[in-house]
């Protein structure tokens, strides 16, 4: 049943510390970073106004963060922080750990490119980077996802059959820093809606003592890293019952993509996080003049949602795929590999056109939308892909 709605209006990185003094985690230990840096700043408020029973940690890195988290996940806590671009990128060694060790963090990261040179604006450089360390990945298109999608991310990684840490991603200043009304639970919803965590082990139970970390050779590192890739793997159905069950009680259903305009359509363009809201405009405006357009949103990156995908862009003619960051060195972004990869065993399968756009928040807007759907159909009338197409950069 859905609950009463209470409206406020919040920016994204705000809305991310309402959600966190909702959960309100055993510990939070975080160093702070833009343009994440108001997530616990405004935490910290709730902290040391007595608002929230968590133990904040202040620490001098972002790896001392993850660290701390770790150890304090080890030890049965509920554990939470948030971090960006090169906090992120200083947790690396840590990232891996957290996921391997089946610790449920749940991290949020405010995306912003990486340096050099130096840049404070969004795109997905960072989590793009992580996208192999074996944390669920969820993307957040705007202010009101971020919200709803902490407290998911809470059940999803305590859920027994998960264990796993995850990060809500969401643009960095495009969305952490803009404004929005959005709807807010009352406390005792989330509580009952994310539970009390009972950690299936932890250091602190002297009568069942356990080994975290232990050294692990060629007897046996591989057999702990498969259970790891299948537990990530196992997860999508039960990210998508969570967002399922959300829905009933919000009214506001979550899946691992979302389907806009795309029955029927033969030019589709991929995209995630606010570029979906841009992307929604120009399918508006297109199919009101007639054109079979249609918008698929990832809303899951890690685990992929690889038959969702297929089955939502196999009938397709042609595909945009819309990467807000790079792998230079190699054709396209980390989208367009996972989903052509997804399609090189099928004989029925989309012309797909790789785009790189947005780079250290460089806008995209309507008119960079309207023309790469005028690229797809001219790509649909020659039979054939582009190069590779940067959105918006200047020769």
């Amino acid at each position: 049943m859905k609950t009463q709605v209470k409206r406020i209006a919040i920016e994204g990185n705000e809305a991310a510390a309402l959600a966190f003094k909702q959960v309100n985690p055993d510990v939070v230990a975080a160093y702070p970073i833009t343009p994440s840096t108001e997530v616990v700043q405004k935490f910290s408020e709730y902290v040391a106004n007595g608002e929230v029973d968590t133990e904040f940690v202040p620490v001098e890195s972002e790896h001392s963060a993850m660290s701390a988290c770790i150890g304090a996940a080890a030890a049965g806590a509920r554990v939470m922080t948030s971090t960006a671009s090169q906090g992120l990128a200083l947790m690396w060694e840590m990232l891996y750990i957290a996921s391997a060790l089946r610790l449920p963090i749940v991290m949020t990261v405010a995306n912003r490119a990486l340096s050099a040179p130096i840049n404070i604006h969004g795109d997905h450089s960072d989590a793009m980077g992580a996208r192999d360390s074996g944390w669920i990945q969820i993307f957040s298109e705007n202010v009101q996802e971020i919200y709803d999608n902490i407290f998911q991310a809470v059940k999803i990684a305590e859920h027994p059959d998960v264990r796993l840490p995850v990060m809500v991603g969401y643009d960095g200043f495009i969305t952490s820093h803009s404004e929005e009304m959005i709807e807010v639970l009352d406390d005792e919803v989330v509580r009952n809606f994310i539970g009390k965590y009972k950690p299936q082990y932890t250091l602190l139970d002297v009568d069942n003592p356990i080994a975290v970390g232990p050294l692990a050779l060629t007897d046996s590192y591989f057999e702990f890293k498969v259970a790891q890739a299948y537990a990530l793997e196992n997860s999508l159905p039960i990210i998508k019952h969570v967002g399922k069950e959300y829905g009933d009680i919000t009214g506001r259903y979550y899946d691992v993509i979302e389907k806009y305009k795309t029955e029927g359509a033969e030019y589709i363009i991929v995209a995630m996080s606010s570029t979906v809201g841009t992307a929604r405009e120009v399918v508006d405006a297109l199919r009101e003049k007639g054109l079979p357009v249609g918008l698929l949103k990832i809303r899951v990156f890690r685990p992929f949602p690889t038959e969702d995908i297929i089955n939502a862009l196999k009938d397709a003619k042609v595909i945009g795929i819309l990467d807000r960051s790079m792998v230079p060195g190699s054709f396209g972004g980390p989208l367009y590999h996972e989903i052509t990869s997804a399609f090189y065993h099928y004989d029925k399968r989309p012309i797909a056109q790789a785009y790189v756009y947005g780079l250290g928040g460089r806008d995209i807007t309507t008119q960079h939308i309207e023309k790469v759907f005028e690229e797809l159909m001219d790509i649909g009338k020659k039979g054939k892909p582009n190069p590779l197409t940067y959105i918006g950069v200047r020769e």
